[in-house]
């Protein structure tokens, strides 16, 4: 069991300035044992590639023809097929299958990732509010719960048992409450790259229409319908996150303090970009809501000194 001063100098090997792309994750899991670092790593992994191809299509063009729609569906199903049957696709697909069987990973949350895949594929964007939070539970929900058991886990010379609670409950608060935030804070970038997180029912709720959200992006006028729009999931946001605060109290009593702690500085990284969204006069650039690799630093060292480990 790691005390607070072995958290230290843990802390202290890490590269801030190195860690770029989704990086709250990557931070909190540096504190676990080496093992489920690895298999957060792989799971982790595989599950960007599979988005990161369909964003980068999307962000290059306009819409998904129909030969890549059936692509990347092919692309799907092998995937769930492999881990399903066992099948030996590729080097990486062994040892994501392996990770998945020693760690008891919940096949549900890939099953429910690789929904949100093909929602992806099927759909530009969300018509109702109610299609985006039924995306996150795949999208966003199921690589937390993942994340969650992996550091809920009990292990008893080298065998792994599930955790004592509901990883999905316990996951669900702060995915959407991270999930609220990312879209806020990754408003313009998502823009420019021809993706829409925001629905159409609220959008048009506010009289906008996609075509404003992309002017705003590229630098037009932020106009009052709109920061009443960012109001509204910023209010959203905040009520996942008192959520996500209940749930803390309940369950990290039951994690080891390296495991405890991790849960801790993910909540924080992302309390961190929440703080900076001000839908009264925020301009909601990458450069306002995204910390620097030195503030995280700083962030991430004040949860271990006030972390009771």
């Amino acid at each position: 069991m790691k005390t607070g001063e072995e958290f230290i100098r843990l802390f202290e090997s890490i590269d801030f300035e190195k860690i770029i792309d989704h990086p709250n994750i990557l931070i909190a899991a540096n504190f676990w044992d080496d093992a489920r670092y690895q298999a957060a790593r792989t799971c982790y992994h595989f599950m960007r590639s599979l988005d990161d191809q369909i964003d980068n299509y999307k962000a290059e063009h306009r819409g998904i023809a129909e030969e890549e729609k059936t692509r990347f569906k092919d692309i799907i199903k092998q995937w769930m097929d492999m881990l399903k049957d066992g099948k030996d696709l590729a080097p990486f697909g062994t040892e994501l299958a392996d990770t998945v069987k020693r760690f008891r990973i919940p096949v549900w949350a890939l099953e429910s990732f690789a929904e949100s895949m093909l929602y992806d594929v099927n759909y530009d964007g969300f018509a109702t509010i109610g299609d985006f939070v039924q995306y996150a539970g795949g999208a966003s929900v199921a690589p937390a719960s993942i994340f969650v058991h992996l550091a809920g886990l009990k292990e008893t010379q080298g065998t792994y048992c599930d955790p004592p609670f509901n990883v999905r409950r316990t996951a669900s608060p702060c995915a959407m409450f991270s999930y609220f935030v990312h879209i806020i804070r990754d408003f313009r970038k998502d823009q420019l790259n021809n993706l829409c997180c925001f629905a159409d029912d609220i959008i048009a709720s506010y009289h906008l229409t996609r075509i404003d959200l992309k002017k705003i992006a590229m630098g037009a006028p932020i106009t009052s319908g709109f920061r009443e729009m960012m109001r509204e999931y910023y209010r959203i946001a905040d009520g996942y996150r008192l959520s996500t605060l209940k749930v803390m109290d309940e369950v990290c009593p039951l994690l080891e303090p390296r495991y405890k702690l991790s849960l801790e500085i993910i909540f924080d990284l992302y309390m961190m970009v929440f703080e900076r969204i001000h839908p009264d006069k925020g301009t909601f650039s990458t450069e306002e809501l995204n910390p620097s690799p030195s503030e995280t630093r700083e962030r991430v060292r004040s949860v271990i000194e006030r972390s009771k480990v």
